[in-house]
């Protein structure tokens, strides 16, 4: 029995009708009857709100064509699996509670308010790479719609990621000039420059900590710049914290380490 696919939307822990269908052998065309069915009841109580158990939505298939299907939260698949009997109703339940409580505490976690600056770097990183996941979904299912406009580039989507940081921003963080931490990661074997632009050694370069952007000036000239991920601002700390260089935040008000200028 495959995983059902938990999505978060407005705060809510949602279950796509088509995974339930698919978990459960059944037909996506007869659950969407049940729901609609369960639906009218609970829109006769006033005291009971439909949208607390479905909530409507739609999907385009790979012909482009609309089709109607239902998020469900927690409340809504008890209702479905309290209308199944046999095996499949036992493994579809079990399954549902076990992912959504994996995903409340999942939540729970990364709500967990960071005490430390590296906490909080690895707390930016996780939403990142998470943001970037679904960015990444998104575009495979945009494709798979061929609804994928023409002018997306490599440009539009890698080169201005806004999670991508100068060297003079990190460096804000340690009370230090751009020059200061360039010079820094130099003399620590990190980079080196060729001509106006600072690249990693070959040690370091398939890490995911830099990236290049370009930024066009006009029709014939453009500036090629290196920047640094969260995941690159994450190992410049560690870096640094090993030769007694710490953040600004993480230092006692006696201590100067590290606030070359």
């Amino acid at each position: 029995m495959s995983q059902l696919k938990i999505l978060t939307q407005d705060g809510k822990l949602l279950v796509d009708s088509r995974g339930v269908a698919q978990m459960t052998g059944k037909r996506h065309a007869d659950l969407i009857r049940d729901i609609d069915g369960y639906k009218e009841i609970l829109d006769q109580n006033e005291n009971l709100r439909s949208d607390s158990f479905f909530v409507e939505s739609s999907y385009k298939s790979g012909t482009g064509k609309s089709y109607r299907c239902y998020l469900l939260t927690r409340k809504g698949c008890d209702m479905v699996a309290n209308k199944m009997t046999g095996e499949k109703g036992v493994l579809f339940t079990a399954a549902y509670v076990t992912q959504f409580e994996e995903m409340e505490q999942q939540l729970k976690q990364s709500y967990r308010l960071p005490t430390t600056y590296k906490e909080a770097l690895q707390q930016l990183l996780a939403t990142v790479e998470h943001n970037e996941k679904l960015q990444t979904e998104n575009l495979v299912l945009v494709q798979q719609n061929k609804e994928l406009k023409p002018k997306a580039s490599y440009y539009d989507m890698v080169l201005q990621n806004k999670s991508l940081l100068s060297v003079s921003k990190i460096a804000k963080d340690y009370g230090m000039s751009a020059i200061a931490l360039n010079k820094k990661l130099r003399e620590l074997g990190v980079q080196y420059k060729q001509g106006d632009i600072w690249l990693l050694y070959a040690k370091y370069q398939d890490k995911g900590y830099t990236q290049t952007t370009t930024h066009v000036i006009d029709a014939d000239k453009s500036k090629v710049s290196t920047k640094w991920t969260q995941k690159g601002r994450l190992f410049i700390y560690d870096l640094l914290k090993k030769e007694g260089i710490l953040p600004m935040i993480e230092r006692d008000d006696h201590d100067l380490t590290g606030t070359e200028v």
